[in-house]
C-alpha cells in the first residue's frame, strides 16, 4: 500500500474518495444482477432454440432420401441474401438480437422438379434460421460474460480493496491527526506553566 500523507488534507480527499467509492458501489452491483440475469435468460432461449434445431432435422430425416435423389442443387436457395438484425442494451451493453434472414426467390423449372421441393427448401430454410439465431445468442452471451467479468472485477476491486483502504486510511489520519493535537495540548500547558513559574519568581523576587 502506497505512504499517505497524514495531513487534514489527504483527511479530506481519503473521505471524499471513500464517498465516491461508496456511492459508485451500488450501481456496479446493479449492473452484475442485470447482466447474470441477461445472461440466464439468454441461455434459457438459446437451448430452446437449440432443442428447436434438433427437432426440425429429426422432421427433415424423411426428406434426405428425396433429396439425395432429386436432379436440382438447393445451396443456392439456402444462402441468406440478407441478415436483419438489431441491437438491445442491457446495462449500457450492446448485444446483436436476431430478427430474420431474407433469400432470393426460388426460381427453377416447375416442370422438371417434384412437387415437393418448395416444401423441402422452406424446411431447409427454417434450419439455416435457427443455426443463425444460435450463432448470433451465442456472440451475444460471449459478449455478456465478457462485460460481466469485467464489472464483476471492479466490484471486487471496490468492496475489498479501495473501500477498506480508504477507510484505514482515514482511520490512522484520524489518530495521528488527534495524537498531533493532544500533543500540542500537552505542550501549551507546559508552556503555561512554566510562564506561571516565572511570573511567580519574578514576583518573588
Amino acid at each position: 500500500m502506497a505512504k499517505i500523507k497524514l495531513t487534514k488534507g489527504e483527511l479530506k480527499r481519503q473521505r471524499d474518495a471513500l464517498k465516491q467509492f461508496q456511492r459508485y458501489l451500488p450501481t456496479l452491483q446493479l449492473k452484475k444482477q442485470q447482466l447474470q440475469l441477461e445472461i440466464l435468460q439468454q441461455n434459457l432461449i438459446l437451448e430452446e432454440r437449440k432443442y428447436s434445431l434438433i427437432k426440425k432435422r429429426q422432421e427433415l430425416d424423411h426428406w434426405i432420401g428425396l433429396l439425395n435423389h432429386a436432379e436440382i442443387d438447393l445451396k443456392p436457395f439456402l444462402s441468406p441474401s440478407k441478415t436483419n438484425t438489431h441491437f438491445k442494451n442491457i446495462a449500457g451493453v450492446n448485444i446483436p438480437v436476431f430478427d430474420s434472414l431474407e433469400f432470393e426467390a426460388s426460381e427453377y423449372d416447375l416442370f422438371s422438379t417434384p412437387l415437393w421441393i418448395d416444401a423441402a427448401i422452406e424446411a431447409l430454410r427454417e434450419m439455416v434460421i435457427l443455426k443463425k439465431e444460435i450463432s448470433l445468442r451465442h456472440e451475444g452471451i460471449a459478449v455478456l460474460r465478457h462485460e460481466l467479468r469485467i464489472t464483476t472485477q471492479r466490484v471486487n476491486l471496490f468492496e475489498k480493496v479501495k473501500i477498506p483502504q480508504a477507510e484505514e486510511n482515514i482511520r490512522l489520519i484520524k489518530i495521528y491527526i488527534g495524537d498531533q493535537m493532544a500533543n500540542a495540548v500537552g505542550r501549551c500547558k507546559i508552556a503555561k506553566r512554566k510562564i506561571e513559574e516565572l511570573v511567580l519568581e519574578e514576583a518573588v523576587l
